[in-house]
């Protein structure tokens, strides 16, 4: 007859604190010592940090509402950043670029300046951590090539931690991606064929002056104004509404508030204007519509019925980007 065997003692637990448990295989024995694998264990737990969704990942950094049209609205725009405790020798200068050659996260150019691209995919639900790592690796990157996609830690510091926040954010709109190249003009052969294909794609953009975060735009039909806004999305939406009630919500003659996206935590407001009107034209308007809305924003009295009729045209055609 077999002899049972006796259970064995279990190891005690060796105590190591959260942030210092290394990432090991999924299938191994959690470095912690609880006894589990280490995806049902830390594992799981790194996991979940990576997927969570950050709803607003510029959130505190100075222009946040530049930086969400840059990411969903701009084609071609840099913007220099400004690093917290200044640049690494070897590093001229830090400049954000809405999006790079064959979408690279970041570049590195031969006299050792960073370009970080802000339109690309990412590995986690935080964009701002994994940008802080992209800048990260970029900074340490040999001059002249490009930085590869990788995945943020979990406890990795974000934008916020990283930019001097105290920094003005002043986006520059282009016309082409120029920018990709030193003396793009003297270009030829397939980097020259590449810009161009590149500039043929853009849709012409326009940043409005003094208003942050609104973007002119031309399409073939109608141009339009679209506007990244700061407020919070239930009172916009109420100020929003009184105006098209009160049939101010437009910017002039033959311009209308179509509706409004939705956008990294921030609600974008977008008008259909006339093919002839420019983004020079649309300025002025803006700024007025800006006071109005500001009015209608320190309003608290219940809506009417015709201003919750209004609202309701308003959230029905709401789209959410991100």
């Amino acid at each position: 007859m077999a002899k049972k065997r006796r259970p064995q003692p279990r190891a005690a637990a060796v105590q190591i604190k959260d942030g210092e448990v290394p990432v090991v295989g999924a299938r191994e024995p959690c470095p912690c010592g609880s006894g589990r694998r280490y995806k049902a264990c830390h594992g799981r737990q790194a996991a979940q940090a990576a997927i969570e969704l950050v709803r607003r990942p510029f959130e505190g950094l100075p222009g946040e509402c530049d930086w969400v049209a840059l990411r969903e609205l701009v084609p071609a725009a840099t913007a220099p950043l400004t690093l917290k405790g200044g640049l690494p020798d070897g590093v001229p200068s830090v400049t954000l670029a809405t999006v790079l050659p064959m979408a690279w996260p970041a570049l590195r150019r031969d006299n050792g300046a960073v370009l970080i691209g802000l339109q690309n995919d990412t590995s986690s639900g935080d964009l701002s951590r994994d940008l802080a790592d992209t800048l990260r690796r970029a900074l340490t990157t040999e001059p002249g090539h490009p930085v590869a996609a990788g995945r943020a830690p979990a406890d990795g510091p974000r934008l916020q931690d990283v930019l001097d926040l105290s920094a003005p954010f002043e986006p520059t709109v282009h016309t082409g991606f120029e920018f990709w190249v030193e003396n793009a003009e003297n270009a030829t052969g397939e980097v020259a064929a590449s810009l161009e294909r590149a500039n043929a794609a853009a849709i012409p953009t326009a940043r409005i002056p003094g208003l942050e975060g609104a973007y002119w735009c031309e399409a073939p039909e109608k141009n339009h104004l679209r506007w990244v806004t700061p407020h919070p999305e239930e009172q916009l939406l109420d100020a929003l509404a009184r105006l098209s009630a009160a049939g101010t919500a437009g910017l002039g003659e033959g311009t209308r508030l179509v509706g409004s996206f939705r956008a990294h935590g921030l609600v974008v407001p977008v008008w259909d204007l006339p093919s002839s009107m420019r983004a020079d034209d649309v300025a002025g308007p803006a700024a007025a519509f800006g006071e109005r809305l500001a009015k209608a924003l320190a309003e608290d009295a219940p809506l009417t019925a015709e201003e919750r009729r209004a609202r309701g045209g308003l959230t029905n055609r709401q789209v959410t980007l991100s």
